[in-house]
């Protein structure tokens, strides 16, 4: 472990001096108040529309989704979706819960889900996808290893400042989206009752295992999924990066896969064996919050059993190569 340190030590300032996760937070600091004006702006629209009442609005929501089940130019995929919607507002508007009160909370809490798929993934392929590949287009990597310290513990090192720099990225996701949307609809909302436990069947929704979690204990539940997703999408990423020589060439490899994977979780229903491709299982959070699978009998454990032997996997090749490897040549 004494060899170790410092070999993190050096990896951590070789990242702080790209300056990619200063560009990280950047990017968040320009995005995120853009996204929670528009937030506000609808949020704006639809209490001047129903005069601030939320039960109206969610009635309204209800009702355009039911009209619009009868309808044939609808796909029948579409229907499914809107169903399972309709079941689901149904039990918090009988419950007297708002789904979408406006607070900083439920903000982050909505925007932290609708990055899980691949906004987080694309930010954790800006540092993990040249850890390797980066030093053999600069030629560094030959210095690395003709030190005296053995191939394993050199990626070793590379993979443990990996895995601090995404969990940070996690971190500041959350904490910037908190602090920025806060300033539009205020910092409350950690107590607010979130329902969780709905259980898909086809188009009918289970309510038997439904109950009611503070929003906080339900951004720890959705912060543990979307850490691990991102700890996945580094492995594989990490294993490109090792497998493929060129810095460019990494990343648009990564970038191909994930952007695919949101292609392919919006058509994967007719394609069964798609359930156990890494990118339609991104979408953890969706379990929590009671959205259908993308592939019928897909679960949570399931997508987690997925994930976790393609990070293993990932982890296993990017080791066997990198230590058997004729990189100096």
């Amino acid at each position: 472990m004494n060899n170790i340190m410092p070999l993190v030590k050096n990896e951590t300032l070789k990242i702080i001096k790209k300056k990619r996760f200063y560009v990280i937070l950047l990017i968040l600091l320009v995005l995120v108040p853009i996204f929670t004006y528009a937030q506000a702006k609808v949020a704006q629209n639809n209490r001047d529309k129903f005069n601030g009442d939320w039960r109206l609005e969610l009635q309204q929501a209800i009702t355009d989704n039911q009209n619009s089940l009868g309808s044939d130019r609808v796909p029948e995929e579409w229907k499914k979706y809107r169903r399972i919607f309709v079941q689901q507002m149904q039990y918090y508007l009988e419950h007297n819960v708002n789904p979408n009160e406006p607070n900083g909370v439920t903000f982050t809490r909505e925007f932290m889900d609708n990055s899980i798929n691949l906004f987080i993934p694309l930010l954790i392929m800006a540092v993990a996808s040249d850890l390797v590949s980066g030093e053999r287009t600069t030629g560094t990597i030959k210095m690395l290893l003709t030190r005296p310290v053995k191939r394993w513990k050199i990626l070793l090192s590379k993979l443990l400042t990996l895995g601090m720099f995404v969990s940070l990225i996690v971190v500041s996701t959350f904490v910037i989206s908190y602090l920025i949307s806060g300033l539009f609809f205020g910092y409350k909302g950690f107590d607010i009752p979130v329902f969780t436990g709905f259980q898909i069947n086809g188009s009918n929704v289970d309510i038997s295992a439904v109950h009611a979690v503070p929003q906080w204990q339900y951004l720890l539940m959705q912060g543990g999924l979307i850490w691990f997703v991102a700890l996945v999408v580094a492995s594989l990423a990490f294993m490109v990066s090792v497998l493929v020589r060129s810095t460019a060439a990494s990343i648009v490899v990564m970038m191909a896969a994930l952007i695919a994977g949101t292609i392919l979780t919006n058509m994967a229903s007719a394609w069964e064996s798609a359930k156990y491709l890494f990118m339609v299982n991104l979408g953890l959070t969706n379990y929590l919050a009671g959205s259908p699978a993308p592939i019928e009998g897909m679960t949570l454990l399931f997508s987690l059993a997925v994930l976790g032997v393609w990070g293993i996997a990932a982890l296993i090749v990017s080791f066997t190569v990198f230590t058997k490897r004729d990189i100096l040549n």
